[in-house]
């Protein structure tokens, strides 16, 4: 018998909530149910098309009786039905497609006993060939055998041979090493302005087991319930915040001198900021993202209930921002603190002025869910989102001053370079491009990476940093597992970072710009030398790894864990 699928019930009651003027219950069950990712074609359903579906279930019971007297019969008389069928059309319409299929599925049949029986004979006749080819194959086995063995001879001929010639030259070297130190000491020279042509390849190699960091210089954070999914150092003091799918933010207090103790659940060095009453793990609280202000004194949460809150230092809930029909994905605070900027699933992004208390504009150009924002100065700012769009705004202005086009799949981040001059961004596409206000196509295309571009991040390095004599790159963090770093004058590779077996969820580079560490699915967090193109440092935990940041100092490395967790690393090299 033919069955409705739940996508097609999904849909059918959507429409039934949106013709009947439920507005708010369709949204709900529309971005609950995935209603936008399904493959119906709106335009085949008519109206009505719930109460119809009803009414023809009705019908069913007539045709039950007039169909035929066998439950068998009925069954199968109704598999050759489908769910439009019953919508669309009325009982003599159904007999009659029942009756034509009934005939083209006898006819089917004829055609498969026939198709039978030729099988039967091309097997026996499969059978005599499979003896002869095993027979071949028993052949080549022992040919095989045989060279093997010839080869293994050989082999052993040109060992005894390398180690004649190896004492040999080590007789020579104990002769002419004298005459040579000045020759070494002009070649070392040269070697030291050497430049490749091709980018590095980094993988990770068996000495890396000698740069574990040890359990003493590890602090392991207890107390989420849930998940953590992001965390963020206070860019003032030993602050660090993290959020979790257990409907809290946490504030831990890091000092130097619990910095090396092992698991930490102290409750005097924890604040819990929480976003639900009560019970804890209601997923429509789950914080999503965060952010701290330039001067450290308030951070801001960001919830799958659609509300932004900001926190005080000591704990203390100053602000609730609600205007969003959808959870907030991200927000980000401007430079100046005057302005919080929060992106949602409702396709939005809103402007909030945080002395007022509320909105200043929302931004409604997107046509799927906000997945990234980021400030370009104090008053402009870019989005990206599922629809492969970007857009740049400006408090304001009720147009996008910029839409930037050339993405194939949905948009997972954007970040403006340190001077707010070129706009990085990465996709669903395997591709990561490098935008500029100049022009409306993309600068370069960067396409090296076999598989969705998570994330992205610029170093902190040249012009408008505190690093000017370095040079600006770009790191992008992949689901094919490596971490690639950029050339973002020529849109070139530099080098592509081998160490993790999973995802790359995060990237962050340390405030001197010389270090970068990446945290994956694989547990692992590696901490790479940009010069020595290595990895120096690494640490492996009990759970996926969703986020990782550095602290002011850059002696500290932060990360969130799917285990409940978070990890501070100690990092002195």
């Amino acid at each position: 018998m033919t069955s409705i699928t739940s996508v097609e019930l999904n849909y059918l009651v959507f429409r039934y909530l949106q013709e009947s003027g439920f507005t708010h219950s369709a949204f709900a069950l529309g971005y609950e149910g995935g209603i936008n990712k399904c493959t119906i074609d709106g335009n085949m359903i008519p109206p009505g098309a719930l109460i119809t579906f009803v009414q023809k279930g009705l019908q069913y019971l007539e045709m039950e009786a007039n169909l035929s007297n066998s439950d068998a019969d009925v069954d199968e008389d109704f598999s050759f039905l489908q769910p439009l069928d019953l919508i669309t059309k009325d009982v003599n319409e159904l007999q009659q497609i029942i009756k034509e299929k009934k005939k083209n599925l006898h006819k089917d049949r004829e055609k498969e006993k026939e198709k039978e029986k030729d099988k039967d004979r091309d097997k026996d006749k499969d059978k005599d060939k499979e003896f002869e080819r095993e027979h071949e194959r028993e052949c080549a086995r022992v040919r095989e055998k045989e060279r093997h063995e010839r080869e293994k001879e050989k082999e052993k001929d040109r060992e005894r041979l390398e180690s004649e010639k190896e004492r040999d030259k080590q007789l020579e070297d104990n002769t002419d090493r004298r005459m040579v130190t000045d020759a070494e000491d002009k070649h070392e020279e040269n070697e030291f302005f050497e430049v490749g042509p091709e980018p590095m390849d980094i993988s990770i190699t068996s000495t890396s087991q000698t740069c574990e960091i040890p359990s003493s210089d590890v602090m392991i954070l207890e107390g989420h319930t849930s998940e953590v999914c992001a965390c963020a150092w206070s860019p003032i003091g030993q602050l660090l915040a993290s959020g979790s799918g257990d409907s809290t933010a946490r504030i831990w207090t890091i000092t130097e001198g619990t910095s090396r103790s092992g698991v930490q659940n102290d409750p005097l060095n924890v604040l819990v900021l929480k976003h639900v009453k009560g019970r804890t793990n209601e997923k429509s609280k789950d914080v999503t993202t965060l952010d701290w202000n330039g001067e450290g004194t308030l951070l801001a949460t960001g919830s799958y209930d659609g509300q932004a809150r900001i926190w005080s230092t000591d704990g203390e809930l100053k602000t609730t921002l609600s205007k969003h029909k959808g959870p907030i994905f991200t927000l980000k605070w401007n430079k100046k603190g005057d302005y919080l900027l929060t992106g949602s699933c409702d396709k939005t992004a809103i402007v909030w002025d945080v002395r007022a208390e509320e909105w200043k504009q929302q931004f409604e150009f997107h046509s799927g869910p906000t997945l990234d924002v980021d400030w370009r100065n104090n008053v402009s700012f870019a989005t990206s989102s599922t629809d492969n769009m970007i857009y740049v705004c400006k408090v304001g202005e009720t147009r996008p001053i910029k839409s930037f086009a050339g993405h194939q799949g949905e948009v997972n981040c954007v970040k403006w370079d340190p001077t707010g001059s070129l706009l990085a961004s990465c996709s669903d596409d395997i591709s990561a491009k490098i935008w500029s206000m100049k022009q409306d196509k993309y600068v370069h295309d960067l396409r090296e990476h076999s598989k969705e571009i998570y994330t992205i991040r610029w170093s902190p390095t040249g012009p408008g940093t505190n690093n000017p004599n370095q040079q600006l790159v770009l790191a992008s963090a992949s689901f094919d597992s490596t971490v690639k770093l950029w050339d973002v004058e020529f849109g070139k590779l530099l080098s592509s970072l081998n160490g993790h077996r999973e995802p790359v969820y995060s990237v962050a580079f340390s405030p001197n710009g010389e270090y970068l560490a990446s945290g994956s699915l694989d547990r692992c967090i590696n901490i790479w030398s940009l010069k020595e193109g290595k990895i120096v440092k690494t640490y492996t935990g009990n759970g996926g790894i969703f986020e990782v940041c550095w602290n002011k100092e850059g002696d500290k490395i932060a990360a969130c864990f799917a285990n409940n967790t978070v990890c501070v690393l100690d990092f002195r090299m």
